[in-house]
C-alpha cells in the first residue's frame, strides 16, 4: 500500500526555495549598484581628470611654443644673431609692440582658470612616461601671468623654483636641447635655447650700412670734414714768411699749394700740369684736394672716416729752430683739447679721425722734455695715438702714422695728362745704366753715399749729379728730370733719414729704383706701392756696398733687357698713383695718391669698426712690430721673424727710435731742406 505525504510539508518547502531567490536578488542588485558607483566614481576622477590635466599641459606647452614663435619672429624682424654659445639672458619683447628690451624683468601672464609659473633655465624639459606626471622642471625664473592675455614678459633668475601642491600649477624647465617627453600622445621635440636678442649698438652702424646702399656712388665712402679754427691752418699761410727758416715759402703755397708753374723751356716736361712743388707741401695740397672729394657730408654719422685738416707740418716748422718745447707743442695741444671736446671724437675717441703732415715722422716725435730735444710730441700725445697721421715717412716701430708720397712736380688736371706723359716715358732712349742725384754724407759712417758716388764716377754707363749746398743742377727740376729720362736704373740710397723725395720723381720719369734699405719705400708706402717689391725696383743692402762686395754696375748689367722692359713698365703703371692731381680739378677715371691715401684710411676704419662690433681683439699686436704687420697679406694677423730684421733692430729707448738717430735725421733733413735732392 502506497503512503501519501503529509500535507504541511510541500508549503514550507516551497517557503525556504522562495527566500533563497529574494536574497540572490538583492545581493545582485546591491552589486550592481555598487559596480555602477565604482564606474561613475572612476569616470570623475580618472577619466575627467586625465582630459583636464592634459587639456592643461597642452595649454602649457602651447604657450611655451608661442614664447618661442614670438621670439624667432622678432629676431628674425630685428636681425639679431642666434648665438649658441655661450648663453646669454635675454627678454621676450612685448607682443603688441615688439619693443625690444634688454633689461631682464618678470613675465606675467593670466588666465582665470589655471595659474601656470614657468621656469627658464639651460637644461632640457623632460616628461615622464606617466601621463599624468606633467611637471616640467626649470630653473632661471618664474614666469607670472598678468591680467593681460597675451603680454609675456619672462624674468630670469638663477634659482631652484620648488613645485607647489596645486595640481594646475606646473613648473617647466627648459634648457638649450630638445624638450625630452615620453612615447605617449605622439610628443614633439621643442628646441629652446637661451639666445640673446639684446644687440649692442654702435653710433657708427649707421655709416657701415651706406656701404649696402647700391644705389649710392657714395655708400660706404663719406668723409666728415672737422671745421677748425683758422689759426690752425689758413692762418699759417698769411704768414707764410715764417713757415720755413731757410726758404721763403709763400711762393711754395700759391695754387692750391703746388707752387709756381715751371716753364719748359727744355722740353723735359709737358705743357701743362707741371710746378715747383716743395716737398714738404702736402697739409696744404691734401686738404685742397679734400675740399673737391666728391663724397663730403655734413652729416659725421654717416662719415666712414673724418678728416682733420690741421697743418701739422708748417706748425711745427715754424719753431722748429729757437723756440722752446712749450712753443712746439702749443698748437698740437690746442687741437687735441678742440677735437676732445668735439660729439665727433666720441664715436669712436678718434680711432676714425686723420690728419695729414708734409713732414718726416721724426719732427713730430719728441721723445723727453729737454729743450735741447728735437720737434714735437704731437705723435706722443694720447689722444694722437687713437688718430692716423699721414707723414711722408713713417716710423717702422708705431702704429699710428702711415707713409704717403713726396709731392712731385706733376700735378695732372685730367685722365689726359697722365695718359700722355706714360706713353712718352715709354717711348723715350735711355743711354745710361744708372744714375745718382745726391750729395755725401762724410759725417754719417752708415752712409753709402760716398761708395755710390765713387761708383758712378768710375763707370762709363753710370752718370752723376752732385749736389751741394751752392748753386748746383741739383736745384734745377729740368736737369734732375732730364736725368732720370736717360736712366735705365735710379740709385736712391738712405737720405738724411730712411727717405727721399727723389724716389719719386725718379719713378715719375719711368726709372726703376733702386733701393738699399727697405725703410726707404718697402715698408713706408704700401699702400702706394706693390708688395712684392721685385716687380718694379732692385734691392741691393746697404751692407753689401760699405764692405765693397757689389759692384752696382755688374749687378743691375745682370738684368736682362726683357726684363728691364717688363719692369719699366710696371713703374710707369704706377705714375697715377704716385702724384697728386691739380687740387683745382678731378682726374676722370685714375686714381692719384690722394685717392689712394683716403680708400686705404677708409678700409682701415672700416675694418675696425666691424671689430670692435664682432668682438674681435689682437691682443698679440706689438707695436715695434708695426713694419711687419704692413706687410701682410690679406687676412694675416701674425707675424714672425723676418728677413729684414737686422734693418729694424730694437730702438735703444723702445719709445719708436734712438734719441740721437731720429733728432740727428730730422735735424739734417732741415738743414738740407735747400737741397732738393739732397
Amino acid at each position: 500500500m502506497r503512503r501519501r505525504p503529509m500535507g504541511g510539508a510541500l508549503p514550507d518547502l516551497m517557503e525556504k526555495n522562495a527566500s533563497k531567490i529574494q536574497n540572490s536578488r538583492i545581493c545582485c542588485l546591491a552589486s550592481l549598484s555598487a559596480f555602477f558607483w565604482f564606474l561613475l566614481l572612476y569616470f570623475h576622477f580618472v577619466v575627467l581628470a586625465d582630459n583636464h590635466n592634459s587639456n592643461n599641459s597642452y595649454d602649457l606647452v602651447q604657450s611655451t611654443v608661442n614664447h618661442e614663435s614670438t621670439l624667432i619672429h622678432i629676431n628674425k624682424t630685428l636681425d639679431i644673431p642666434q648665438l649658441q654659445t655661450p648663453p646669454r639672458k635675454f627678454a621676450f619683447p612685448k607682443s603688441d609692440d615688439h619693443d625690444h628690451d634688454t633689461r631682464t624683468h618678470s613675465i606675467e601672464k593670466s588666465d582665470d582658470d589655471h595659474d601656470h609659473d614657468i621656469h627658464t633655465r639651460a637644461s632640457p624639459i623632460e616628461k615622464s612616461d606617466d601621463d599624468h606626471d606633467r611637471d616640467i622642471h626649470t630653473h632661471a625664473s618664474p614666469i607670472e601671468k598678468s591680467d593681460d592675455d597675451h603680454d609675456h614678459d619672462i624674468h630670469m633668475r638663477t634659482y631652484p623654483f620648488e613645485k607647489s601642491d596645486d595640481d594646475h600649477d606646473h613648473d617647466i624647465h627648459t634648457r638649450t636641447s630638445p624638450i625630452e617627453k615620453g612615447d605617449d600622445h605622439h610628443d614633439h621635440g621643442i628646441h629652446t635655447r637661451t639666445s640673446p636678442i639684446e644687440k649692442k649698438t654702435f653710433p657708427f652702424e649707421r655709416a657701415l650700412r651706406t656701404a649696402d646702399n647700391e644705389s649710392d656712388p657714395c655708400g660706404g665712402r663719406y668723409i666728415y670734414v672737422h671745421d677748425l679754427p683758422s689759426r690752425f691752418n689758413e692762418d699759417m699761410l698769411k704768414e707764410c714768411k715764417s713757415l720755413s727758416l731757410w726758404t721763403n715759402m709763400c711762393k711754395f703755397t700759391t695754387n692750391a699749394g703746388l707752387g709756381p708753374p715751371l716753364e719748359n723751356v727744355e722740353g723735359v716736361f709737358s705743357d701743362t700740369g707741371w710746378y715747383a712743388t716743395n716737398q714738404f707741401a702736402v697739409d696744404v695740397i691734401f686738404s685742397n684736394r679734400m675740399k673737391q672729394y666728391e663724397c663730403l657730408t655734413q652729416d659725421s654719422s654717416m662719415a666712414a672716416a673724418i678728416f682733420v685738416p690741421f697743418y701739422a707740418g708748417f706748425d711745427i716748422a715754424r719753431y722748429l729752430w729757437g723756440y722752446n718745447i712749450s712753443m712746439r707743442d702749443a698748437a698740437s695741444l690746442e687741437l687735441v683739447d678742440w677735437l676732445m671736446k668735439r660729439p665727433e671724437w666720441n664715436l669712436m675717441n678718434g680711432r676714425d679721425h686723420f690728419l695729414v703732415a708734409g713732414r718726416i715722422t721724426w719732427d713730430f716725435r719728441r721723445l723727453s722734455e729737454e729743450e735741447s730735444d728735437w720737434g714735437s710730441k704731437l705723435l706722443f700725445l694720447p689722444a694722437a695715438k687713437n688718430m692716423s697721421m699721414l707723414v711722408v715717412e713713417s716710423s717702422p716701430w708705431n702704429a699710428n702714422d702711415f707713409g704717403i708720397p713726396y709731392p712731385t712736380y706733376f700735378h695732372p688736371a685730367k685722365d689726359a695728362d697722365v695718359f700722355n706723359w706714360q706713353d712718352r716715358m715709354r717711348r723715350l732712349e735711355r743711354k745710361w745704366l744708372f744714375s745718382f742725384a745726391g750729395a755725401p754724407r762724410p759725417g754719417n759712417p752708415k752712409s753709402i753715399r760716398g761708395q755710390l758716388i765713387d761708383q758712378c764716377r768710375s763707370s762709363q754707363v753710370g752718370k752723376l749729379l752732385e749736389c751741394d749746398f751752392g748753386e748746383s743742377k741739383c736745384h734745377s727740376p729740368s736737369s734732375i728730370m732730364q736725368m732720370f729720362q736717360s736712366s735705365h736704373f735710379c740709385l736712391q740710397p738712405q737720405g738724411d733719414s730712411y727717405t727721399r723725395r727723389s724716389a719719386f720723381d725718379s719713378m715719375l720719369a719711368g726709372c726703376i729704383p733702386v733701393f738699399f734699405h727697405p725703410g726707404s719705400a718697402y715698408t713706408q708706402y704700401t699702400w702706394h706701392l706693390p708688395k712684392n717689391y721685385t716687380k718694379y725696383s732692385v734691392f741691393i743692402p746697404e751692407n753689401d756696398i760699405l764692405k765693397g762686395k757689389i759692384s752696382i754696375e755688374e749687378r743691375l748689367s745682370q738684368i736682362s733687357p726683357e726684363q728691364v722692359k717688363i719692369m719699366r713698365e710696371e713703374v710707369i703703371s704706377l705714375i697715377p698713383r704716385l702724384v697728386y692731381a691739380d687740387p683745382r680739378s678731378k682726374l676722370e677715371t685714375l686714381k692719384d695718391a690722394f685717392d689712394v691715401s683716403v680708400q686705404a684710411i677708409i678700409d682701415k676704419v672700416t675694418n675696425l669698426r666691424k671689430d670692435i662690433i664682432e668682438g674681435h681683439t689682437d691682443e698679440n699686436f706689438i707695436e715695434e712690430n708695426s713694419w711687419k704687420y704692413a706687410l701682410l697679406d690679406e687676412g694675416k694677423h701674425e707675424v714672425g721673424p723676418h728677413e729684414w730684421d737686422p734693418f729694424f733692430s730694437k730702438p735703444k729707448d723702445g719709445n719708436g727710435d734712438s734719441s740721437d738717430s731720429s733728432a740727428e735725421a730730422a735735424k739734417n733733413s732741415w738743414k738740407n731742406e735747400q737741397g732738393i735732392h739732397s
